[in-house]
C-alpha cells in the first residue's frame, strides 16, 4: 500500500472518529439539556417501530398496508395512535365553514376508482330526507355475488358511501361510492358512522371527517378504507382506524373483485 493510500486511509477512519464522537456527544446532550426532546432520527425510528405511517417513495397504500398488516379478525385497527392527521389547512376551512359544513369529494381516477373524500360535518350536511335507489351505481371492483350461507343479507358487495348518507346526504354520488363488503360496511364503517352522527346531533358542534379508500396497484376493489374525524372544538372526540375490505369465509381477488369460498 502506497503512503498516499495509508494517509488518506488513515484520514477517512479519523473522520469517522469524529462524526461518530460528535453523535454521541449530541446524544449525551439531548438527555442532559432536554430529556423530553427527540432528535429527528430517534422520532423517526419510533414511528416506524410502531407503525405509524412514514410515508415512503411509491405507492402510498404499501404504506398503509405494512402498517395495518393484515386482517387479524377485527373489522377494524388503529391508526397512529388513533390521531388524525389533519393539516392546519384542513381545520382552518373547517372554521371557515363550522355552521353551513363542507364536503369535497375526488375525481375518478382513470381506472373508475373513487379517491379520499373530505367534509366539515355538521347538523346542516345531515340529511332531511329519505335516501333514494344508489343501485344504478357501479363503482370499480363491482360484482352482483351472493353467499346465502354466509352473509346475512345474502350479498358480498354493498354501494359503500365514503361519508354515509345520514353525515352528508349524498346519495347516488360516483365519487361517494366504492365496492365493499357488507362485513366492511356494517361491521366496520357503520359504528364509526353512527359515533359521528351522534356527537353532532347531541351539540358536540362541527366534525373534519376524511374517508380514503385504500387502491393497491391498479386494483379495482379497495383492499379496506382509512377513516380519520376530529370535532373542531374538542379534541378528545377523534379516530384514526383501518377498516378492513374482507368477508370472513370468502377468499377477494382485489385485481378484479372476483371471489370465492374460502377453503
Amino acid at each position: 500500500m502506497s503512503a498516499y493510500r495509508r494517509k488518506r486511509r488513515g484520514g477517512n477512519i479519523r473522520k469517522a472518529l469524529w462524526i461518530l464522537l460528535i453523535l454521541l456527544t449530541l446524544g449525551a446532550l439531548q438527555q442532559t439539556l432536554w430529556p423530553n426532546a427527540r432528535l429527528p432520527w430517534t422520532d423517526r425510528a419510533e414511528k416506524e417501530a410502531i407503525g405509524i405511517i412514514v410515508p415512503p417513495p411509491g405507492d402510498p397504500a404499501e404504506a398503509v398496508l405494512t402498517a395495518v398488516g393484515s386482517y387479524q379478525g377485527s373489522p377494524d385497527i388503529s391508526m397512529n395512535m388513533g390521531q388524525p392527521l389533519f393539516t392546519e389547512e384542513e381545520r382552518l376551512l373547517g372554521e371557515q365553514h363550522e355552521t353551513e359544513g363542507y364536503e369535497s369529494y375526488a375525481d375518478l381516477d382513470a381506472l373508475g376508482r373513487c379517491g379520499p373524500a373530505f367534509a366539515v360535518l355538521t347538523k346542516a350536511t345531515m340529511p332531511t330526507e329519505k335516501r333514494e335507489s344508489i343501485g344504478d351505481v357501479r363503482p370499480s371492483g363491482w360484482h352482483t355475488v351472493r353467499y346465502d350461507d354466509l352473509i346475512e343479507d345474502k350479498y358480498l358487495y354493498n354501494r359503500c358511501h365514503l361519508i354515509a348518507y345520514m353525515l352528508s346526504g349524498e346519495n347516488a354520488n360516483p365519487q361517494n361510492l366504492m365496492t365493499g363488503t357488507r362485513y366492511l360496511n356494517i361491521s366496520g364503517m357503520l359504528p364509526y358512522e353512527k359515533r359521528v352522527a351522534d356527537y353532532i346531533e347531541n351539540g358536540g358542534g362541527a366534525v373534519l371527517y376524511r374517508a380514503t379508500p385504500v387502491f393497491l396497484g391498479d386494483d379495482l376493489l379497495a383492499r379496506g378504507v382509512e377513516l380519520e374525524a376530529e370535532a373542531l372544538r374538542d379534541p378528545e372526540f377523534s379516530f384514526h382506524v383501518f377498516l378492513y375490505n374482507v368477508q370472513p369465509g370468502v377468499r377477494i381477488d382485489y385485481a378484479s373483485g372476483q371471489s370465492k369460498r374460502e377453503g
